[in-house]
């Protein structure tokens, strides 16, 4: 009897096949993908930026990796968002790398110690100038130093200044072939202005003095030799200085002369070549008077303007700004310069002229602008922030005692101090009695007619 051996071979199991309905589908494949940032909700892009702090924060104690920056450079092209910067202020409720939540901290970066004030961030910074593209006269680059450094200061100076600059360029200048000088010289002109202006904002009368030069230029006669233009457009610059600064401060200073009478207190803020003229031609002519100088921080002009009266023996008084309360009642007239004049009969001039016509106007005391007709603007402006510059910071302790040390005592800019010195401010026509000028006494209700007085004035 043979035995047969049964053999049972057991067969391995065969591949299960699973099938997904389309909604399964969706959500298997929703659950692999990561989801973008508009499919988050609020909670999920808030966990996901914490996680990615934490191991930022992460990798940073434990040292730089090899091949850090290409994983981060990886991460950018795959659009994934960037870990928060650690010197920013971290949200309060974020886990750092322990799990543990993290404090708010908030760190100063050098940006914000370097931006300061956004709000103040539009005024006009006091700046050396940088380089500039095209090719710059070495007048223009020393005048644009002097203007950052403030060596040259005043609406007349700064303009004088500019013209005369302008009249160097203007007589080194060579006309290029196949071009001619009432068309070239203004695109030479152009990048001397731009580096003007990043020295110091342009100030109203150097912009209209500008606007009539190139009005000059563009009119010149083609057919004209080189040199007989280029010395025609310098004897019009030497005509806009004589008639439009010079001659005017004349007729200012004998018409507002006329008001200051003998025994006559006269107070004058700050420093303007106008009054400066006005006082010293009114003694001149023998009228006996005071006056009072108020001066204020930063730049403290008046001492500038009192060196002057003193030194011709007329009867001073030295004060700062907040002391004129003490004064005005004794006042018989005001007399103040203007950096511009708007065609809504506001004064735009040196900070503090607003408060000193606000209290002269309180005790009834005439206040008098003296301004040439060339500071006028035709736009209107009502206030002091929407255009502005700063003054430099100056040692406002100069004057105090040195119990210590006079380094230790200069005030400047701190990570928490920001040091602010707007130069301008508006005083509103409500507080002028009259703007004089070289066409006449005129009230602030009729500035807006000075363009007719004029006529249509050229260079």
């Amino acid at each position: 009897m043979s035995a047969t051996a049964t053999i049972t071979m057991i067969a391995p199991p065969s591949k299960s096949t699973i099938k997904l309905t389309p909604q399964s589908h969706a959500e298997a494949s929703s659950s692999q993908a990561p989801k973008s940032q508009k499919q988050m909700t609020k909670a999920e892009r808030r966990e996901q930026q914490e996680r990615q702090r934490a191991a930022k924060a992460a990798t940073k104690a434990s040292g730089p990796q090899p091949g850090g920056s290409s994983q981060n450079s990886a991460q950018a092209k795959k659009g994934a968002p960037p870990a928060a910067s650690t010197s920013a202020s971290v949200k309060k409720g974020g886990k750092g790398p322990d799990g543990k939540p993290m404090k708010e901290t908030k760190e100063m970066t050098s940006d914000d110690s370097a931006r300061g004030l956004r709000i103040f961030s539009h005024f006009g910074l006091p700046k050396p100038p940088g380089p500039s593209k095209g090719d710059i006269h070495p007048t223009i680059i020393r005048l644009g130093l002097q203007f950052s450094e403030f060596k040259i200061a005043g609406a007349n100076a700064r303009c004088i200044a500019t013209l005369t600059a302008f009249k160097t360029v203007i007589q080194d200048y060579v006309t290029p072939p196949n071009n001619t000088l009432s068309r070239h010289l203004l695109t030479h002109l152009s990048p001397q202005i731009t580096h003007l202006v990043s020295a110091r904002p342009m100030s109203v009368t150097m912009g209209n003095a500008i606007r009539e030069l190139k009005l000059e230029i563009s009119g010149s006669d083609i057919d004209l030799p080189e040199q007989d233009a280029k010395n025609l457009l310098c004897q019009k610059i030497d005509d806009y200085i004589s008639e439009r600064i010079i001659i005017a401060d004349q007729v200012i200073q004998e018409t507002a002369g006329t008001k200051i009478k003998d025994g006559d207190v006269i107070l004058t803020y700050a420093r303007s070549s106008v009054v400066e003229q006005v006082l010293v031609g009114a003694w001149d002519d023998g009228k006996r008077f005071s006056v009072v100088v108020v001066d204020s921080r930063p730049m403290l002009e008046g001492k500038k303007l009192l060196s002057v009266l003193s030194a011709m023996d007329i009867p001073c008084t030295y004060l700062l700004l907040p002391s004129i309360g003490s004064v005005i009642t004794e006042v018989s007239t005001v007399l103040v310069g203007a950096h511009s004049l708007h065609s809504n009969g506001a004064v735009f001039s040196r900070a503090g002229t607003a408060l000193v016509a606000m209290m002269a106007k309180q005790h009834s005391v005439p206040v008098v602008v003296c301004c040439e007709t060339y500071k006028f603007a035709e736009t209107i402006q009502l206030d002091s922030f929407t255009k502005n510059e700063l003054a430099p910071a100056g040692d406002i302790f100069s004057s105090f005692p040195l119990i210590r040390s006079k380094d230790t005592l200069i005030l400047n800019k701190q990570p928490n101090l920001e040091i602010l010195n707007p130069l301008y401010d508006l005083t509103p026509p409500s507080s002028i009695t009259a703007v004089v000028t070289e066409v006449g006494v005129i009230p602030p209700s009729s500035i807006s007619s000075i363009p007719l007085a004029l006529g249509r004035t050229t260079l």
